[in-house]
C-alpha cells in the first residue's frame, strides 16, 4: 500500500504512484552499491558456472538464482539513478 501522505508523494497519470528518484546525497552512494553487487554477481557466475561443469547440479542452481536476483537488483538501482539524471 502507498503512503501518499509523505511529502513529494504523487499519483501519475496511471494511478500509480509517480517515479522519484533518490536525493542527491544519495546518489553515490547508491552507484558504489550498484557497482559492488555487480562485482559480487560477477563473481557468482563464476561460481555457478565451476559447480555446473563439477556437475554439482543444485549447487550450480541455487547460484543461478542468486546471480538473477543480484543482477535484478543491480537494475533496479540503475533504473532508481536513471530517474535522478
Amino acid at each position: 500500500m502507498w503512503n501518499l501522505s509523505r511529502p513529494g508523494a504523487r499519483i501519475g497519470d496511471d494511478g500509480g504512484m509517480a517515479p522519484e528518484g533518490p536525493a542527491p546525497s544519495e546518489l553515490s552512494e547508491l552507484s558504489s552499491i550498484a557497482s559492488s553487487l555487480d562485482q559480487i554477481a560477477r563473481r557468482v557466475t563464476t561460481l555457478a558456472d565451476s559447480a555446473i561443469t563439477a556437475k554439482r547440479d543444485q549447487v550450480g542452481a541455487d547460484l543461478v538464482a542468486v546471480e538473477r536476483a543480484l543482477l535484478g537488483a543491480v537494475r533496479r538501482l540503475e533504473r532508481l539513478l536513471a530517474r535522478s539524471r
